[in-house]
């Protein structure tokens, strides 16, 4: 599901640029599921990366697809987001603010198997329904990586 119409403050997407800075940490022979819809254009960047992909606008909650999850979930959602993923059991890398790291429910359900790659400069995002196509908030967003087997559990890009 979309969720956009449910909050405008969910309906920030990630710029292309932001997932070529992690382009060499995803698997290219995994089949990668971006649940959260947005306005789209994700499928188009990730095919255009070398990517297989399933980035459709359906209900997140009630779809299964996917060897990996790969996107920018709505925060407004996020404590049933996490549960469903946890379920799941998928690996993951979600643009998640780097404030999660201190929710319990986040900690007990990942910690395990969690990896985060901090990137130098702050994520940028586009709001859907704005011109502004390099919004940055006022906090720091990290790639939050969940059984991806990644060399270090902590990289700095």
């Amino acid at each position: 599901m979309s969720f956009t119409k449910d909050k405008d403050s969910d309906n920030y997407m990630t710029n292309k640029n932001e997932w070529e800075r992690i382009k060499h940490f995803i698997p290219t022979d995994k089949k990668i599921w971006s649940p959260f819809f947005g306005d789209g254009k994700q499928k188009e960047y990730f095919k255009e990366m070398g990517f297989d992909i399933i980035h459709e606008d359906e209900d997140f909650f009630d779809n299964n697809k996917g060897e990996i999850i790969i996107d920018n979930p709505p925060f407004s959602k996020k404590k049933d987001i996490f549960k469903r993923l946890k379920e799941l059991e998928k690996p993951f890398i979600l643009i998640i603010p780097s404030v999660m790291l201190c929710y319990k429910y986040f900690q007990e359900y990942f910690s395990d198997h969690l990896q985060i790659i901090v990137p130098k400069t702050r994520i940028k995002f586009q709001q859907l329904n704005s011109v502004n196509k390099n919004y940055t908030p006022p906090y720091a967003s990290f790639f939050f990586c969940y059984k991806m087997n990644l060399e270090k559990d902590l990289t700095f890009i």
